[in-house]
């Protein structure tokens, strides 16, 4: 006898069902429409990638996460762990095909072999959006106002989108005499929110001493609002540069769109501790994070990424960008209780009430669908207990009942699933107006 193979899942990967990935494929088809809204358009890139493309992009932590081996052919691989790096060499080869300014979103899975917590898996998918080409602060501007915008489509509760420029941070660190500990200095600074400010100042203390630790913990500390938090940075970090400038574009061109201020979902804040533990991040950054569940981390991050393409063409390409993890997003909308919870997309459910009635049955289904609604007959004919738990399953509102009884009256019948109600209508266009009033799902 065959043994059976145990059906089970690797760990940090997860199934999804109806319920789940409706919710899922909903959210990417409202940010799909605010991402075509501000002029961005569709790519995709392989899920393989020839391993020095990716390794040594992220910094060395991201490169222990790769998941890397050689194919049949025998040349080292890897998949991709994020999408912006794949982009970059996306960039470096079809540029000659492209315009720029060249806007983009794309929306796939990528891997990463880290450690499993809650909301972070080895296999999640990513909404990249970023704009390549430029280098002005416009730019830098739609991307703030785009997560803005994007969150709040979505209508998941209050947000908030932390921002900091990587290079005021290095000025800053430049002050203290460490310009060379400047990348392990931001790798400290962003453990922050996993660790505590006391681990991260014994990291730092071990960096640039603890006289310095204790400047760079005062440098990250906010102050009560923008103005006065940037005020504080161009002081600390030797007066203002085009480092604090473009900061201050980018926080009034939020204000002039109305991403900022009353009545705003999301709020925007200058976030000195926000430095991006990726390595090709060379200006602005952003994480931003859902105010009624922060200990999920951010939801949507990225920056500016000045020098990423160089890497595989000598022509200058400055991006920016930021990228939303739809499973982390997912999972604080499950736990939130703001998920619709719907397992089917079904509105009306066509039940078989009688033998010889199939022609019937899909002449009424074809009508319901060309008005919009979603249908399907059940495939067989069985207790209609058996079909309305079928039905109730699947939380379908509606179904529609067609046998010799109505045929003989020349009528149809419409049962309301939620209130168990029967309406008796003079035709299909009758029921497809009662659907339309009551509302489907």
């Amino acid at each position: 006898m065959q043994n059976i193979i145990e059906p089970r899942v690797l760990k940090g990967f997860r199934d999804y069902l109806p319920e789940a990935e409706i919710e899922r494929s909903a959210l990417i088809e409202t940010l799909t429409r605010v991402f075509r809204s501000y002029g961005f358009v569709p790519i995709d890139t392989p899920v393989l990638e020839y391993a020095d493309i990716l390794l040594g992009k992220g910094g060395g932590e991201t490169d222990k996460q790769v998941y890397q081996f050689k194919d049949h052919g025998g040349r080292d691989v890897g998949m991709r762990f994020d999408l912006t790096v794949p982009f970059a060499r996306f960039m470096a080869e079809h540029v000659e095909e492209l315009y720029l300014p060249f806007r983009r979103y794309h929306i796939a899975k990528v891997w990463r072999g880290e450690n499993t917590q809650r909301g972070r898996y080895r296999e999640f998918m990513q909404c990249d959006f970023d704009i390549v080409g430029t280098d002005a602060a416009t730019a830098d501007a739609d991307i703030v106002l785009l997560i803005h915008d994007a969150l709040a489509a979505l209508d998941i509760g209050s947000f908030t989108i932390h921002m900091n420029h990587r290079e005021l941070f290095n000025r800053f660190v430049a002050t203290l005499g460490a310009a060379e500990r400047a990348p392990a200095v931001l790798w400290a600074v962003d453990r922050l929110d996993k660790i505590g400010r006391e681990e991260v100042r014994i990291l730092l203390s071990a960096e640039i001493g603890p006289e310095n630790a204790g400047k760079v913990l005062e440098f990250i500390a906010p102050e009560a609002d923008f103005e006065s938090t940037l005020a504080k940075l161009e002081r600390l970090a030797g007066g203002p540069g085009s480092d604090s400038a473009r900061l201050r574009e980018i926080w009034e061109a939020a204000c002039a769109a109305g991403a900022v201020g009353k009545g705003t979902k999301g709020k925007l804040v200058l976030d000195p501790s926000i430095t991006r533990g990726l390595d090709y991040y060379t200006g602005v950054v952003f994480e931003t994070r859902l105010d009624a569940m922060p200990e999920i981390g951010s939801v949507c991050g990225g920056g500016r990424y000045d020098e990423l393409a160089s890497l595989y063409t000598k022509r200058r390409l400055p991006g920016v960008g930021a990228a939303i993890g739809l499973d982390r997003l997912l999972t604080a909308l499950e736990t939130l209780g703001r998920t619709k919870g719907r397992s089917s997309y079904t509105e009306v459910l066509i039940l078989v009430v009688e033998d010889g009635f199939g022609v019937r049955y899909q002449e009424a289904a074809a009508t319901f669908r060309r008005a919009g609604l979603c249908t399907e007959i059940f495939p067989e004919k069985k207790k209609l207990s058996a079909q309305f738990g079928y039905a109730e399953k699947k939380a379908i509102p509606y179904a529609f009942i067609l046998g010799g009884d109505e045929t003989a009256r020349n009528v149809v019948i419409i049962r309301d699933l939620r209130t168990r109600e029967n309406h008796e209508l003079a035709s299909i266009e009758a029921a497809i107006t009662l659907i339309r009033e009551k509302g489907g799902l």
